[in-house]
């Protein structure tokens, strides 16, 4: 999952749109229950029309998996199992930043009927 990784390990020097997509995949992801396609697919749209990228908080720790954890599990139900826990994880080490993802959202509504 890029996104995990992008969020991962994003810096400040780290460009807004790629941290914005990074967390509005997450988001997707780990709370509304999008597939990884679904979360293509709302970034391209997102990328369709560009606003100006919102300010992110960047949380200290990260989440306690890392891709090397994702890496260690054989391919397969495992790994996919493996990879939703990154996401989880990540996510929730960046939850602070919910409010602005959700309020981004708004903007593109057509994002939302990607998921069902």
């Amino acid at each position: 999952m890029v996104d995990a990784w992008a969020a991962q390990t994003a810096t400040p020097d780290t460009k807004p749109v790629k941290l914005t997509f990074a967390l509005v995949g997450l988001y997707l992801h780990v709370e509304q229950g999008f597939t990884g396609r679904a979360v293509q697919l709302a970034h391209m749209a997102m990328a369709r029309r560009i606003v100006a990228w919102p300010a992110f908080t960047l949380p200290e720790h990260r989440g306690h998996l890392t891709i090397r954890d994702v890496l260690d599990v054989p391919p397969g139900t495992d790994r996919n199992e493996m990879i939703h826990r990154w996401a989880a994880a990540v996510w929730q080490a960046f939850i602070e930043n919910k409010p602005i993802i959700e309020e981004l959202l708004k903007t593109y509504p057509e994002v939302g009927k990607l998921g069902s």
